[in-house]
């Protein structure tokens, strides 16, 4: 395959996760499901628990731990790992350009959990996500979307939540288009996990 083509074929990959989402949230008033990976997205409907889960995950993006990483190019093997509880990770995408032109920016890290239960990818910026068993290659079905409220959190702005296996490797992609910026916090966490506690 061409140079060319093997860049349009991934910017196209981009835009089928991204969609065509801006930086900002959907009015309040707006309940309307998210369109992700080619399914409509609901709005969380358990939203206490998911305010409390913010809530706690808002001290790891603003008082860390923090890990920096840079995550592995989209479509291809990725050995970054963001298993660490209780970690702030700042995620770097790799951009998908054309010529001079960059379009987007798309990339895979690794998230391996402890417990099978359901988690909470909350991140600082809107980015389309999709989860896939690492050694199936079948993808996860998303349960829901919860848009972060500034008084909740004003470090994250949405969470997006899947129930997951312990042990089981699974790869977490990431996408966002232009004008977003290529890098974005990340923190993980347990939704039945008792936040009280720090």
């Amino acid at each position: 395959m061409s140079k060319p083509s093997h860049v349009l074929l991934a910017a196209g990959a981009v835009f089928m996760l991204a969609g065509c989402g801006t930086e900002e949230a959907p009015p309040p008033e707006s309940q309307a499901p998210v369109t992700q990976q080619s399914e409509l997205l609901a709005a969380c409907q358990d939203t206490e628990e998911l305010a409390e889960v913010a809530e706690h995950s808002c001290t790891h993006a603003e008082y860390g731990p923090f890990e920096s990483v840079t995550a592995a190019p989209y479509g291809g093997p990725s050995f970054v790992d963001v298993s660490v509880d209780h970690t702030a990770y700042n995620v770097t995408l790799p951009a998908i350009s054309y010529r001079k032109w960059t379009l987007g920016y798309a990339g895979s890290v690794i998230f391996t959990p402890e417990e099978s239960t359901e988690y909470a990818f909350l991140t600082s910026g809107y980015r389309a996500i999709r989860i896939v068993n690492a050694a199936t290659n079948e993808e996860v079905g998303l349960e829901c979307r919860y848009n972060i409220p500034r008084e909740v959190c004003g470090s994250l702005r949405t969470a997006v939540t899947a129930d997951l296996e312990g042990g089981v490797d699974y790869r977490v992609d990431f996408a966002a288009i232009v004008p977003q910026p290529a890098t974005f916090l990340l923190v993980i966490e347990e939704t039945a996990h008792d936040h009280h506690e720090a």
